[in-house]
Formats: C-alpha cells, structure tokens, sequence
C-alpha cells in the first residue's frame, strides 16, 4: 500500500490559518496569563512527555509560540496548550504568542485542527476531532483525509470507536486496550458478550488476532466460551505453517481477519472478514487501490 505522506496539509481546512514559524520576532505574555481554552478538545495529557517537553524547552526554549487570543485581561489558548502546560513545569515566566482575533467557533476549529495533526493524539481523542470537525463545521469526510493525508476508510475507522460503550472507549483512550482491539470489539453486537471479551482482552492480555479470532467464533455462533473449543485447537495442531505465515501476512496488510482453506485439487478458498459497510470499502479499497464503486457513488458520512 502507498504512503500518503501529508496531504494537502491541515491549512486547507482553515483557509487563512494560522503558520508558524513566519516571524522572526514575537511578543511574549507573562506565564500567568495565558489561559487554556475551556473547550479544549484534547483532554489527555500524557506527563511523561509533557516532562520531556519541558526539559527541551528548558534548552532550546520554545520554538512554536502560542497561538492566543485577547479576552479581557488575559490571553485565552487557542493552540498550544501542550507548550503551555510544559513551559510552567519548566518555570518559564513568559511566553512567545501569537495575538489572533477569534470568535468561539472559530476557535474550536483551530484547536480541532491543531489536534488531529499530533501522532500522540490518542485514538479516541482523535475520533471526537474528527466528528466535530464534520458535524460542527461541516468538513467532510474526504476532505479531512486529503488534509491528513490519510485513505478516507481510515477516518471512517477512527470514527467507528465513537460507537463502543463509554467505558471501553476510556480503555482505548488510555491505551489499555488498542484500536485494533477497540475495532475487534465492534463486531459484537451482544452488549454482555462485548463486556465479556474486553474483560478476557485486559484480564489475559489478548494480542488483536486472538480477540479477533474470539470475535470470529461469536459471530459464527461457534458456541461455547470463545477460542476455547476442541475444534479450535485441533485446527491449530494441524495448521500449515506456510498458510498460517500467509494469513498473517495478508492480516497484517488488510487490517481483518483472513483464513486461507486449501483444497485438495490445488483450488481453495480465501475467507476475509468485514464488520459493516465502511470496514468493506476500506478492505476495497485496500485491495483496488482506489476508492470502491461502492464508496464512490455512496454518500459522505
């Protein structure tokens, strides 16, 4: 599969945005104040990096100022807060800005923008962006993937972990369990039989091709408690271990569940599994390198 690199770049959804790096001087604002933005749409702040920041910028200072904007005596954030919090653990007293007039909406869109740029953006966090970047703002699907840099069924994929229960989705934000799993988990429909296999996922520490191999048995209605049947472990004392290493090859590559079923006359069957519509075009995708006819004639999310 390509890379896709950056796209056109976040700038493309805000037209006239903010870009660093532009003035070679900046005014600076007291530490103290400088305000977060109390609709911040980044709510987990990792304090391991937030000390490696710190330490950077107790070196080299910080090289990407605050973007901010004037309300009353004081400068509310508009993007930077990550800076920000480092730059206090670093006793620094001032601050470079950048001064942007900006109503709220507007705002929210900066700092959403800002977000979803960050690799450490957990997926959850990144998820929320995203839809409040479409439904706020009316971005589409399309043209938040062409900015990111990214297939349109990978934004539909983050979008997709919005629908697991509250409690699962503060796993995958906390990095308990991953995306991977957080995906696995969507394929059950059964609500207990969902809370049941993420409590196995954590309990026993399941890689995504177990809980995706537990999934697959729900689903088929392989009865029993999942992974646990004779069949189950009959089928793996028997495996070949070149089919085995292509089915993760093409597991891997396809991000799903593959099974490859040799016959005896040389022909045979490859099963891969999808969970909805969006997880197929995404598989289409994948596999036409380009948007699927499907996708193409389909309306935007």
């Amino acid at each position: 599969m390509r890379s896709r690199g950056l796209g056109k770049g976040l700038s493309s959804l805000i037209p006239g945005g903010v870009a660093y790096g532009q003035s070679t001087s900046l005014p600076e604002a007291p530490i103290e104040k400088v305000v977060p933005n109390p609709k911040q749409p980044r709510r987990a702040f990792r304090d391991d990096l937030l000390h490696e920041l710190a330490q950077s910028i107790r070196t080299q200072g910080i090289i990407q100022p605050l973007v901010v904007r004037p309300v009353g005596d004081h400068f509310e954030l508009i993007a930077g807060e990550r800076r920000w919090r480092a730059a206090r653990i670093a006793g620094l007293t001032r601050v470079p800005i950048v001064v942007r007039e900006a109503d709220d909406a507007e705002v929210l869109k900066l700092a959403l923008v800002e977000n979803v740029q960050r690799e450490d953006l957990n997926p959850i966090d990144r998820a929320r962006a995203y839809r409040s970047l479409i439904e706020d703002f009316g971005t589409t699907q399309e043209a938040l993937a062409d900015a990111l840099g990214r297939s349109r069924t990978s934004i539909t994929n983050t979008l997709r972990l919005l629908r697991l229960p509250p409690e699962i989705q503060e796993q995958v934000a906390s990095g308990a369990i991953s995306e991977g799993h957080g995906r696995a988990l969507l394929a059950v429909t059964s609500d207990p039989e969902r809370q049941r296999l993420w409590r196995r996922i954590v309990d026993e520490g399941l890689s995504v091709r177990e809980t995706e191999d537990r999934v697959r048995k729900l689903t088929e209605g392989g009865g029993g408690t999942p992974g646990a049947g004779a069949d189950g472990r009959r089928e793996a004392a028997v495996a070949d271990p070149f089919i085995t290493d292509l089915e993760d090859q093409l597991r891997t590559s396809l991000g799903t569940e593959v099974r490859i079923r040799p016959g005896k006359d040389g022909a045979g069957m490859v099963t891969v599994r999808y969970y909805d519509n969006d997880d197929l075009e995404r598989i289409l995708e994948l596999l036409l390198g380009k948007p699927s006819a499907t996708q193409e004639a389909g309306p935007g999310v």
